[in-house]
């Protein structure tokens, strides 16, 4: 008496919450997996201006962070990240924009906001995996400020770029493209997140937020 058997892929990161960002669908994540960074679905939440709020939060047993991913993977385009400022995070904070596959290669490609405990360090870089191949990472400076970031990915190819303004009269903060190890489109999704360097030399001392004002992709 059965006539047809179909099946259908979860996904292994259950999320608690969603929320509505720039137009998109997107998941909030909770604490999930087992790298030591450890999320707080009440550390990701959008104001009555639509604005996206990251936080990281202080407890007992430690630091809880906040994180979003796209309900959908949108591949190949331009995407375009404007965040409010960066430049007050302390050097163990890291501010995130990347692609992660859950069910094949990671596809993982990233703009990572941080000092990686560091406080000499340049506080950002465009990375694709892996990413201890000298020539997939690069390190540059963001000044406080609001800052868009791009990534304009094609097959073969990633364009990374950060900019004091999107319209007239941009600024290039910098800019770098990969053409190696750039990953395949296929079912990744883009996340964006705020969380604390468990392996930093100099631990994180108070509480932070970013605001991040728009999310916008091109085809």
């Amino acid at each position: 008496s059965i006539l047809a058997v179909a099946t259908a892929r979860g996904t292994p990161t259950r999320p608690s919450s969603f929320l509505q960002f720039s137009g998109y669908h997107w998941e909030v994540r909770r604490n999930t997996n087992g790298d030591g960074h450890r999320y707080d679905p009440a550390n990701a939440w959008t104001d009555e201006r639509g604005l996206l709020h990251l936080r990281i939060s202080k407890q007992l047993k430690g630091w809880l962070n906040g994180q979003v991913r796209l309900s959908r993977s949108l591949g190949y385009g331009l995407y375009k990240v404007i965040v409010d400022d960066v430049g007050h995070l302390e050097p163990a904070a890291v501010f995130t924009i990347f692609t992660w596959d859950d069910f094949g290669p990671s596809r993982e490609m990233s703009i990572e906001m941080s000092r990686w405990g560091e406080p000499e360090d340049k506080n950002g870089q465009f990375v694709v995996q892996p990413w201890d191949v000298p020539a997939n990472a690069v390190r540059f400076m963001t000044p406080p400020g609001k800052v868009t970031y791009w990534i304009k990915w094609e097959p073969g190819s990633v364009l990374f770029k950060a900019t004091r303004a999107s319209g007239p009269g941009m600024v290039t903060i910098a800019e770098h493209q990969f053409t190696s190890d750039v990953p395949s489109a296929g079912e990744e999704r883009l996340s964006i997140g705020l969380y604390s360097y468990i392996s930093s030399p100099l631990p994180m001392q108070h509480e932070a937020e970013i605001i991040v004002e728009r999310f916008e992709y091109l085809p």
